[in-house]
């Protein structure tokens, strides 16, 4: 029987000294679809929630239009899609129904005209009402929301709107436009859904962000996927983060005396996940010795089956010999230089909104000095210009920003 989904795993370093103090090594663990099931697709449930305030009119409600017509061509006519649109108030474009039932759409987003105000929970109630009402559990139920402001006066009851949705297994993909929205808002309302949240720099990125969207999730076969580490005594696990396909910190959940669990969710047929976990070693004597095995368990809603699992150990070696112990993987070192500059400008954002001007300024220094090693000189001198303006005005940009917010979490995503 083919494999439906494999567990792999590498260190850092395969080769540990004998000493008296911990050590700390790292493992990737990457989980990915086999050829199999990796071909193919789930059947959509999408709501397209759209903003369409005045701050749209131009090029960014042409562009919009297209984005939405051509991520529409990429859905079966089996496909349940909404279109929904909002200013200060909200309209139902296109009532959930299967493609084929809808006659006219094509015309009906191209008259999709901007202006008025923004309030987001309204439309973002209608859209969350359309996919709920034509819910099923085998397809891939999401809302697509694109914004370019802020919304006035109900980001509590947007807040709400995102819970319910994850307590409806219904994830919100929010999308950002230009610089003038609240990302905090939006990656708040992603998580809660367990969607996911992006910046889009300019009208012209609309077009092909929406057709990735279409196409990730109809690749989105593998649901509930989990790894569980059956630790060995002493050794202790620090961080876990996601590295694939973008960067984000998840995290682990204790169910043992030394086991622990890590939440995926959804995996990508093509790409999968891989994660980065940091594991602190106790001291040994010299030998060979199994430091963790990972399983991974997941549902596979095509196949009508679950908790389907695999299992992967993790072995070290303890020696005396220093050079065996200078010898590290460079692909995974890589992987450990982008996730720290990834954790630079995360903590230097969060000090700048605490007011620790000196903290997030060094924070920024120090996570360009990171990116231009990495080759990625233009994320180096955006982090390196809200440093500046972090010292001359005592505030970063929020293009800048965004900017570092969200493209740093993509540097891994060429693996």
């Amino acid at each position: 029987m083919p494999e439906h989904v494999s567990l792999t795993t590498r260190l850092n370093k395969g080769y540990v000294p004998v000493t008296s103090t911990p050590q700390l090594v790292y493992a990737l663990l990457t989980a990915k679809p086999g050829e199999t099931i990796a071909r193919s697709r789930m059947a959509l449930n999408f709501g397209f929630v759209l903003d369409r305030s005045g701050s749209m009119r131009g090029e960014k409600i042409a562009r919009l239009i297209d984005a939405v017509r051509l991520a529409l061509g990429k859905v079966s006519t089996d496909d349940l899609v909404s279109v929904t649109t909002f200013n200060d108030r909200a309209d139902v474009v296109a009532a959930g129904a299967r493609m084929s039932e809808h006659r006219s759409l094509a015309d009906q987003i191209a008259r999709i005209r901007a202006g008025g105000g923004t309030q987001m929970s309204r439309g973002l109630s209608l859209g969350l009402r359309e996919v709920y009402r034509r819910f099923d559990k085998n397809r891939v139920n999401q809302v697509i929301l694109l914004t370019d402001g802020q919304t006035y006066g109900d980001e509590e009851q947007c807040l709400r709107l995102a819970n319910e949705a994850g307590d409806h297994h219904i994830a919100i993909q929010a999308f950002g436009l230009g610089s003038d929205w609240n990302e905090s808002l939006l990656d708040e309302m992603a998580r809660r859904s367990s969607g996911n949240s992006d910046l889009i720099e300019s009208p012209d990125e609309i077009v092909p962000l929406f057709s990735q969207t279409v196409e990730r999730s109809q690749r989105a076969i593998v649901r509930n996927a989990r790894v569980t580490l059956r630790l060995v005594s002493g050794v202790v696990p620090r961080q876990v983060w996601q590295v694939t396909p973008v960067i984000a910190n998840l995290g682990y959940a204790p169910i043992g005396e030394h086991d622990v669990q890590v939440e995926l969710g959804e995996l990508d047929a093509e790409q999968g996940k891989s994660l980065l976990v940091e594991l602190v070693l106790p001291p040994r004597q010299a030998g060979r010795f199994r430091i963790a095995q990972a399983q991974l368990g997941y549902d596979l809603p095509l196949e009508h089956t679950s908790d389907v699992s695999g299992r992967s150990d993790i072995v070290v070696d303890y020696v005396t010999d220093p050079a065996l112990v200078r010898t590290y993987d460079p692909t995974l070192m890589n992987i450990v230089e982008k996730v720290t500059a990834f954790k630079l400008q995360t903590r230097a954002l969060e000090e700048a909104q605490q007011g620790n001007i000196i903290g997030a300024t060094q924070k920024l220094r120090a996570a360009a000095t990171r990116l231009l090693e990495l080759g990625e000189d233009d994320l180096a001198r955006a982090a390196n210009q809200e440093a500046d303006n972090l010292e001359q005005a005592g505030q970063m940009s929020s293009g800048g920003t965004k900017k570092l917010r969200y493209q740093t979490r993509k540097l891994t995503q060429e693996l």
